[in-house]
């Protein structure tokens, strides 16, 4: 397909202020040109927003700074410079009453689980290396095959059966392997017991740098100098309708302060879900592609913010709840992250994280009872007394993880084909490629997506696709060439 690459056609409108639209907007800037950038609410940052409360600051999910794509550490570094902090990592898991090294730490491990359960879990590792899964299509068959079915039984399915919503079996392999990649029983027992000195699996980083007000402070700082280079970010300006002519997009209409408004480009670069995309085009795609995204399946989470009178309640950055007798799934003690996320250091501020279906009763329910089952989790895992509790709020987040389920390979790459068919759209980012990307593959992708305005050609479908990339960590600053995915040898 022709697409229209001169600088002086380009006219782009964005939509969507998280990472991947004010990167690619960001991106465009260095070549001298403006953007229009679509948000539909009244912050930046998408999922990577921080979130304030009476002097409280609460990152959404919790965002490390760490990438091996040396284009994305660039930006980070000329955005924020002197702001990061080198922040330790420290993780632990909770399950059966006991909390548990993350990365696993052999004398915990063998203390927690004791020596009969120890001697399973290597038995039934050395059985899944002798008697494999012959195939590896869920997570379930892929996590057994490389830890063994014990293991996967221990640490992986409960939780990750908290977070999906869905049994193990019904999520597909891609999922894991992008997630997990080169990590192994061995690995992780190897790293246990030796410190690693070259490359090592980037699920088992123990530093990690952090904007020290959060991850927001990144995405407001990129707005300010958009702002300041005269581009435009446009708050609480919903997308409702994309108005195309066969396969070229003329305009978007956004509804602001009650009123419909018809936003005209060149470009479109979409980081907004790509259902809701779709879904939104007039006229409507073909039926086949309605079909297609309507099989497009997402998880969402809530965060139940509290603020805690104690002024130490546990030394980690987060801590994994694989405990059934718990609805929460993660707590983020963001303190631990940065001290300037609490506004008096006598107290402590935390996240508790549930994930749930928009709409199911969870969702549904009063933030009020929110905040008293959040209470409730706590003293369960023994972290802190309800009375302790001073306030809090609870923050929703929708579209939060695409679901890898069985139609998620068919449906996505039907809607890939669709819209690649345009000659002037660039979807980007987790939400525009329908992927469960981290931050740096977000901005990767919108980093590419500018390029192939600018007459380059690359498949930004493919970012995070190749096995190396994503837990393997090069202690290299090698740049990852413009025409390479991460994941590549580079």
């Amino acid at each position: 397909m022709a697409r229209v690459n001169s600088h002086a056609a380009l006219n782009p409108v964005i939509l969507g202020a998280g990472p991947a639209g004010l990167t690619a907007a960001y991106m465009l800037s260095k070549h001298g040109i403006r953007s229009v950038i679509l948000e539909k609410s009244n912050m930046v940052g998408g999922h990577a927003r921080t979130e304030v409360h009476d002097g409280y600051r609460f990152d959404i999910g919790g965002h490390r700074f760490f990438s091996k794509i040396e284009v994305v550490n660039d930006i980070w570094n000329e955005v924020l410079g002197e702001e990061f902090l080198k922040v330790p990592r420290l993780s632990r898991i909770y399950y059966n009453d006991k909390y548990f090294d993350y990365p696993l730490k052999l004398i915990n491990v063998l203390k927690g689980l004791g020596p009969l359960n120890s001697l399973l879990i290597l038995m039934s590792y050395l059985y899944a290396q002798v008697r494999p899964f012959p195939r590896e299509d869920n997570l379930e068959e892929w996590v057994s095959n490389r830890f063994g079915r014990k293991l996967f039984r221990t640490f992986f399915k409960t939780y990750t059966e908290k977070v999906w919503g869905i049994p193990c079996t019904e999520i597909r392999a891609e999922w894991v392997a992008q997630r997990i990649t080169n990590l192994t029983f061995f690995v992780a027992l190897k790293n246990a017991i030796f410190k690693p000195k070259t490359t090592v699996a980037k699920t088992l980083i123990d530093k990690f740098d952090y904007p020290r007000y959060g991850p927001g402070m990144m995405w407001e700082s990129m707005r300010d100098k958009l702002h300041d280079q005269g581009s435009n970010v446009m708050h609480d300006a919903q997308v409702v309708r994309i108005e195309r002519t066969g396969n070229h997009i003329d305009q978007v209409i956004i509804q602001r302060d009650g009123q419909e408004e018809a936003i005209g480009g060149s470009h479109f670069l979409s980081t907004m879900p790509i259902k809701q995309f779709v879904l939104g085009l007039d006229p409507a795609p073909p039926p086949e592609i309605v079909e297609a995204i309507g099989k497009f399946k997402y998880r969402d989470f809530l965060t139940v913010c509290l603020i805690v009178n104690k002024k130490d309640l546990f030394p980690d950055n987060w801590i994994y709840i694989h405990s059934p007798k718990a609805k929460v799934g993660r707590i983020q003690n963001f303190k631990n992250w940065s001290e300037a996320m609490v506004p008096d250091l006598s107290k402590t501020s935390l996240g508790m994280e549930y994930f749930c279906n928009a709409g199911d009763e969870l969702w549904n329910m009063a933030d009020s009872d929110l905040i008293e089952l959040a209470k409730e989790d706590l003293e369960i895992v023994g972290m802190a007394e309800a009375a302790d509790i001073e306030g809090g709020l609870v923050i929703r987040q929708s579209h939060a993880y695409p679901v890898y389920d069985a139609d998620y390979n068919s449906s996505r790459d039907a809607v890939h084909e669709y819209l690649s068919s345009f000659d002037n759209l660039y979807p980007a980012g987790r939400n525009g490629l329908h992927r469960y990307d981290n931050q740096d593959h977000a901005m990767f992708s919108a980093i590419l997506a500018v390029e192939n305005m600018l007459g380059g050609d690359h498949d930004v479908w493919t970012i995070n696709t190749e096995k190396e990339y994503h837990e393997a960590v090069i202690e290299s600053k090698e740049r990852v060439p413009a025409n390479a995915t991460p994941g590549s040898p580079c």
